[in-house]
């Protein structure tokens, strides 16, 4: 009865504390949510996250983080009690103050840990066909505000909710209008034809560390504010293993993660597991399929905050599906969706999925996770502020030395910048050299960031294929920007000045062609009009003419491939075009079937993509016609006339089999049938928006798992090569210098190789397996066909935004054969 009373009590006076009646999402929207074929338009999302701050002014405020690529608002929700929304300045500056000791000794600490109450920050649907996320976001919210149980009275007291409903605003209305346009065809439910984020598609949530897209910069623009202590992304796979995927995670754990942090997210995750199962929900995975180890995905757990990660089940995007359960996968990592294991208690035993299983799913995860976080409030604060003494008692190594003298400063003011909008502290020596000195408290990221990988040898067993890495092993920043960086283990001398760095900062006007800068002067020449000479030797460049040595060289007219099997190889090359200011034109198959290309283009580039895909495209009756077949011969013949004529092809990565083959560069692929198979990072039904998945609209990595023990493997990492500084395409590079390797061709030609293999020593950082198999063999061809060139690059050189040293070897190519 007393119980009863207070729930009444307490229900009535937080209806008394909104300004107008809480809006349901069905009366906003007009249908239940996660009602069976039917999506969400994301101003409807936004609007409703308004109308609910309008509602209840004191529990709820939505801000605009900043803007979509494309233009669209990224919101964030703050929602809390209204105690608590009172006094959100005083709770950042709580954050603020735990998240670095050296401001706030251990007796300062412990009255705000008191006081402090736990930020999450919680982030949906950055992959867009993952597209259940988004749906729990808006019905979360209204049980934040409305629901009266304790669990959620502890919450809104213990927690601030920060609720991004999309990291990927552009990708819910693209793949909500493809969804539409397809429903009651045969395509319902499939992928979109295009990437889901207009430059990057699925690696989009691979931008953590670089920043070169504007939602990144919005979402991390939120956790440098608040320093969460989780921050809870939500994600789906494939439809064919468990339900839901849950912490803990696999190994490797990235060695510079603090190791209360791992803890606190196997607890997290436990728990969130437990309280699913208790539920009745089957299907709950922890410690499978996903590891934790690239920087690239994990950005606040080298800021002193948990990463939590769920993966659902897809369905085909709104569409329901049906699974058996002799189809469920035998092989994932670290389970069978049809056996009962330690991790994997309760196997669903098949059936009907539907949308609103996924979302039924994540609204138990997403109680589950912020009550731990309620309930623990006071442990996880001071263990917040813990990590942060840990990180700056570090000795070992003193410092990292970034000197002054660079060959390439673009790239080094850019490495900087990159850093330095990571929150990494950087000061500058008497003698002008950068230091970073690990005594602050995010040194692990700067650590983890600048030093060289040692991924382990991972295998599913001895003498077996390896385990595929969730992402990339590598990630050193000052071998993919070319630049000289060493640590120290003995103190700086000399008194030091802390440094600013805006983030994309003007870049200096320089000819010089070992400064990436150069690039951006020289576009800005041609984009006003105005003549560029070259130096046929040095390569740099000049705005007059200097005589002797000196070409003219004009803006190349570049053609980009664009296939309707979607890449973000394409994407990344199109941002580089538009970051850098080349002017370029995407063409379609149609476009290069129509012939009589040289007319029209200096340059075609084939992105990294495999060559049935070039050639053959979606096949009849998979995709509405408009969007199935490739190139097929009269293309391959067009584009082969084309370089017989004196164009240029580059092609990259696995396009260089295409380019091959079918156009008559004469090189040969060593690693054909000796490449291991680990999985297919984005199969099954997933890996819409640019992944190597097929036609389905379900989510990202399709928990691989076993694949075939083959000799060579290399899952993006970086590799040492030797440039043959002849080639017009090295006009601004060292000798020697590293580049991106994933599972990428090597050659051997009578061409010229303008990048080849040592001997030894050929892994400079991540993970290497079969290194003889590329020894002295050519990672970059530059092959004539008839009076044009044909370059194959057996790497991408505009790798993710991150590869700044190697952009020369593409830039180089655009104009190398003017």
């Amino acid at each position: 009865m007393k119980a009863s009373l207070c729930l009444v009590l307490a229900a009535t006076t937080l209806a008394a504390l909104h300004a107008a009646p809480i809006p349901t999402p069905e009366s906003h929207f007009g249908h239940p949510i996660g009602a069976d074929k039917i999506l969400l338009d994301w101003d409807q999302v936004v609007a409703y996250f308004y109308k609910l701050a309008k509602a209840a002014p004191a529990m709820v405020q939505v801000k605009e983080a900043g803007k979509s690529v494309e233009g669209r608002p990224f919101i964030e929700a703050i929602i809390s009690s209204p105690e608590n929304m009172r006094q959100l300045d005083k709770y950042i500056e709580i954050q603020h103050r735990l998240a670095d000791p050296r401001i706030t000794t251990p007796a300062q600490a412990e009255p705000l840990i008191a006081q402090g109450r736990n930020i999450i920050m919680m982030t949906c649907s950055i992959h867009a066909t993952e597209v259940a996320s988004t749906h729990s976001a808006v019905e979360f919210a209204y049980k934040m505000l409305t629901d009266q149980s304790p669990r959620f009275q502890a919450i809104r007291q213990n927690t601030i909710l920060i609720l991004v409903p999309s990291l990927n605003p552009d990708g819910v209305d693209i793949v909500t209008r493809w969804y539409r346009k397809t429903l009651n065809t045969p395509y319902e439910g499939s992928s979109p034809p295009e990437l889901y984020q207009h430059y990057v598609g699925h690696d989009n949530n691979r931008d953590w560390y670089i920043f070169s897209q504007p939602e990144t910069r919005a979402a991390i623009g939120i956790q440098n504010t608040w320093h969460p202590e989780i921050v809870y992304d939500v994600h789906q796979q494939g439809a064919d293993a468990s339900r839901i995927f849950i912490p803990p995670w696999l190994d490797p754990i990235e060695p510079n993660v603090d190791a209360i942090l791992s803890q606190e997210m196997n607890m997290i995750g436990t728990s969130m597991a437990t309280d699913l199962t208790a539920a009745g929900k089957t299907g709950v995975a922890i410690h499978a399929a996903y590891d934790f180890w690239t920087p690239s995905r994990h950005y606040q757990s080298f800021h002193g905050g948990l990463r939590i990660l769920t993966e659902s089940a897809s369905a085909r995007l709104a569409s329901p599906i049906t699974v058996k359960f002799e189809d469920l996968s035998t092989h994932p990592l670290g389970y069978n969706a049809q056996q009962r294991s330690w991790n994997y208690l309760e196997p669903w035993p098949g059936g009907t999925w539907r949308l609103r299983d996924i979302i039924d799913y994540q609204l138990i995860a997403f109680e589950s996770c912020l009550y731990n976080a309620a309930i623990h409030r006071e442990d996880m604060l001071r263990n917040f502020y813990k990590v942060g003494q840990r990180a700056v008692a570090r000795t070992k190594p003193y410092a990292w030395i970034i000197p002054a003298e660079q060959r390439d400063p673009g790239a080094t003011r850019r490495m900087l910048e990159t850093l330095a909008y990571g929150l990494v502290e950087i000061n500058k020596a008497p003698n002008g050299d950068h230091v970073i000195l690990m005594q602050q408290p995010y040194s692990s990221w700067a650590k983890a960031l600048l030093e060289r990988q040692h991924y382990p040898n991972d295998l599913l067993y001895p003498g077996g294929p390896p385990k595929r890495p969730y992402d990339t092993t590598a990630e050193t920043l000052p071998l993919l920007f070319g630049v000289d960086a060493h640590p120290v283990d003995e103190p700086v001398q000399g008194p030091l000045t802390r440094e600013s760095f805006p983030f994309y900062a003007r870049p200096a006007t320089t000819y010089s062609a070992s400064d990436t800068d150069t690039w951006h002067t020289v576009t800005a020449l041609w984009k006003a009009g105005k003549p560029v000479w070259r130096n046929e030797q040095t390569g740099d460049f000049s705005a007059t003419d200097q005589g002797a040595g000196w070409k003219k060289i004009s803006s190349p007219r570049i053609a980009l491939y664009k296939s309707w099997m979607a890449s973000m190889d394409e994407g990344w090359t199109r941002w580089l075009f538009d970051f850098f200011g080349f002017d370029y034109k995407d063409v379609t198959n149609a476009d290069l079937q129509a012939g009589d290309l040289k007319s029209k283009f200096d340059v075609i580039i084939f992105p990294d993509q495999n060559a049935s895909q070039i050639v053959n495209g979606y096949r009849k009756g998979s995709m509405p016609d408009e969007y199935t077949g490739g190139l097929g011969q009269n293309g391959v013949a067009a584009v082969k006339q084309f370089a017989s004529v004196g164009g240029t092809v580059l092609c990259f990565n696995h396009a260089a089999s295409f380019c091959s083959d079918e156009l008559g560069a004469e090189a040969k692929n060593v690693l054909s049938g000796r490449v291991a198979n680990a999985g297919d990072e984005f199969g099954g039904p997933g890996g819409g928006g640019g992944g190597r998945g097929g036609r389905g609209g379900g989510g990202g990595r399709q928990n691989a798992g076993a694949g075939s023990a083959g000799d060579f493997y290399s899952p993006g990492s970086l590799l040492n090569v030797k440039l043959d500084l002849s080639s017009p395409l090295t006009r601004g590079l060292p000798e020697h210098i590293t580049i991106w390797s994933e599972q990428s061709p090597a050659f051997t030609t009578d061409q010229q190789s303008v990048a080849t293999y040592p001997a030894t020593d050929i892994l400079a950082s991540g993970w290497l397996l079969g290194p003889n198999l590329i020894a002295n063999k050519s990672a970059i061809v530059d092959a004539k066909v008839g009076q044009g060139h044909v370059v194959l690059y057996g790497m991408r050189p505009q790798y993710r935004a991150q590869s700044y040293q190697s952009f020369k070897l593409l830039f180089n190519g655009l104009i190398a054969y003017q």
